[in-house]
């Protein structure tokens, strides 16, 4: 097998070359950071229409998207042209960054709130933010006195920036979202320089960037590992296939640290990207063996997976070690349910190729441009490696099902575009070039392969916010952290959580983050830093609070008869037991309407009430409020 040199590597002062790097990617993270924070800010200042009831931010969407989409054009031009190299390096940073600043920031510029609002997933991640913005320390989103179970990385960077600027965690998320994918972008176009020709770097992010903000950006956290995932895997098969033995291990080093991130950020995508570079260690082997003649070709590149494996093993226990640490005390923890999902997406395999669609076109491109290179490109042997490895883990996800469970194969479908999205950018590249070789350099063909791009291009990235319409309305249309809904119509629920607030802060006069609640509409919680006694549902709650317990456990209090039975059942909780109840009046009582996992069932989750007789808390024991829909029960 031959393999094209790609990998820019320098064979001289390879400590040099990685150091340089590393500082250029802080740099470009620092830029990308401005661009960010003042795109953001001068959206902020104008008072725009919602998005879901006019078409005025999509028309300013569209304008902003081709300025920048111009400054990216102009920098390949510089480049190309071999001009300015610093400013068109520069240019095209801030014009990357710009693009995802311009495409999510102005869609959502008249709304506080990020895609999908604050309902479902985004509820628990918005409190995960939220808890980590009260305290830096490491504390499960909901529960006292237990260690993160998910990946506390983004959450605790975002919650980091800000407490220093001042904001709750609610009202941070949609600028630190934006924010950090615009600073990933570029992260990656610097990764891509560093791989292949910068001009082609330039424009591999571009689409990148597209695929994901349009697939994947309402889960900002995984949304940053999948734009960096490419890259990553041809940095890691330049590290592992090293057929004389010699170098490469800057990028060893380097694909450790992208695992490293991936554990700290998002466990899934650290587990199939984890899975295609151990497929690339076993190429590599393959290919060693087969070159050297013996055996012992092989100890090279597993060394080096060794070493990728203890470096992203030590960067993962920065944010894993206090959940390892708590189970190895012995504490008990269920096997959980976070993997009990099975919609129809995940019970078949994802092959975006044959949709009718530009995306469908530009994924056909890249798959057959993997099959026409794998024996002599380094690129299309990662990525197709890459490719592999996600149907690969599908078929391990459906065969799982079987045992109860799945790996949630459906929520790699995103990455799956951006990895043949970018292999389609190079096919359609190599394509144009053959098609101007054959006619002679032709100046008119030329331009007919250049407006085709342009145009594609173009209409894909001006459909992102369409893409995106239905995430878009939910955050103009749930309540957010100030009472208000951004489509000007009358707020939710949550128009009175700051009243609820108030009454509990007088009730309990201690610390929000040493006061637990017991309520249903989890969602406050994702609003003020109180803890939690129950989680929203069984997939989100850690293993090592015992989700179904704690629920029979309030199903078993809403039964009793008297003041007296409810204090010596909350005396004996074995966890410790709410301080204040929030519940909804109800015709019988108060109520509570909690969740239980119904997999394999689609719906997974059905929806139950239980209901409290108010006599329960008729005691001076109790103190008793209500606002709105709402009653608080606070124990005296």
């Amino acid at each position: 097998m031959t393999v094209e040199a790609e990998t820019t590597e320098a064979d001289v002062a390879p400590a040099r070359k990685s150091l340089s790097t590393a500082v250029e990617m802080l740099l470009g993270a620092i830029v990308a950071s401005v661009v960010a924070t003042v795109g953001l800010f001068a959206f902020a200042r104008v008072q725009w229409p919602a998005f879901n009831s006019s078409n005025v931010l999509q028309a300013v969407t569209t304008v902003g998207q081709v300025v920048t989409l111009a400054g990216i054009a102009s920098s390949v031009l510089l480049v190309r042209l071999h001009r300015a190299g610093r400013f068109a390096t520069l240019l095209s940073w801030a014009s990357l960054s710009g693009f995802v600043t311009v495409t999510l920031g102005l869609p959502l510029a008249a709304t506080k709130l990020y895609l999908h609002g604050i309902s479902v997933d985004q509820e628990f991640r918005t409190e995960y933010l939220t808890r980590l913005t009260d305290s830096a320390a490491l504390r499960d989103m909901t529960y006292a006195d237990l260690p993160p179970y998910y990946p506390a990385g983004w959450f605790w960077v975002g919650g980091r920036v800000a407490n220093l600027l001042g904001m709750d965690g609610w009202e941070a998320f949609k600028p630190y979202a934006i924010g950090s994918l615009a600073v990933a972008a570029v992260v990656a176009l610097v990764l891509w320089s560093n791989l292949i020709r910068h001009d082609l770097a330039i424009v591999v992010s571009l689409a990148s960037a597209a695929l994901v903000l349009a697939h994947g950006s309402p889960e900002p956290y995984s949304a940053v590992i999948a734009l960096l995932i490419g890259p990553a895997l041809v940095l890691a098969w330049g590290g592992l296939h090293r057929i004389d033995g010699r170098g490469g291990w800057g990028a060893v080093i380097g694909t450790g640290l992208f695992l490293g991130l991936a554990a700290t950020f998002y466990s899934l995508y650290l587990g199939v990207a984890a899975f295609a570079i151990t497929l690339l260690a076993l190429l590599a082997v393959t290919l060693r063996i087969r070159a050297q003649k013996s055996w012992k070709a092989a100890i090279d590149p597993l060394v080096r997976l060794i070493v990728i494996a203890a470096v992203s093993g030590v960067l993962a226990l920065t944010v894993w070690l206090p959940y390892l640490l708590k189970v190895v005390q012995g504490s008990p923890a269920t096997s959980g349910t976070a993997l009990h999902y099975l919609p129809e997406a995940g019970a078949q395999l994802p092959l975006p190729m044959i949709e009718f669609s530009l995306t469908g076109a530009l994924c056909l491109l890249g798959t057959l441009w993997l099959v026409a290179r794998a024996s002599s490109s380094r690129r299309a042997q990662a990525l197709g490696v890459g490719v592999v490895a996600i149907y690969l883990w599908s078929l391990m996800s459906m065969t799982f099902t079987v045992l109860g469970s799945t790996l949630l194969s459906f929520r790699l479908e995103p990455v799956l575009i951006v990895l043949l999205g970018t292999a389609g950018v190079f096919g359609f590249i190599e394509f144009a070039g053959w098609l101007v070789l054959a006619t002679s350099d032709s100046p008119r063909v030329k331009g007919a392969v250049l407006v085709i791009g342009v145009l594609a291009g173009l209409s894909f990235v001006q459909n992102i916010p369409q893409f995106l319409s239905s995430d878009i309305a939910v955050a103009y249309t749930d309540t957010d952290g100030d009472g208000n809904r951004a489509d000007q119509r009358p707020p939710g629920a949550a128009a009175y959580y700051a009243e609820l607030d108030e009454i509990i802060s007088a009730q309990i006069p201690r610390d929000r983050d040493d006061t637990v609640v017991l309520t249903a509409d989890t969602s406050f919680l994702s609003y003020y830093p109180y803890l939690g006694f129950q989680a929203l549902t069984s997939h989100y709650s850690n293993p090592l609070a015992n989700f179904a317990k704690r629920a029979q456990v309030i199903a078993d209090w809403s039964e009793l008869e008297t003041s007296d039975q409810m204090v010596a059942a909350l005396d004996a909780s074995p966890w410790r037991a709410p301080d204040t109840f929030v519940f909804r009046q109800g015709p019988d009582g108060y109520t509570l309407r909690l969740a239980e996992d119904v997999y394999p069932n689609d719906p997974n989750v059905r929806r139950y009430t239980v209901t409290f007789s108010k006599d329960l808390f008729d005691d001076p024991r109790f103190t008793v409020s209500e606002t709105g829909p709402f009653v608080v029960v606070s124990r005296s």
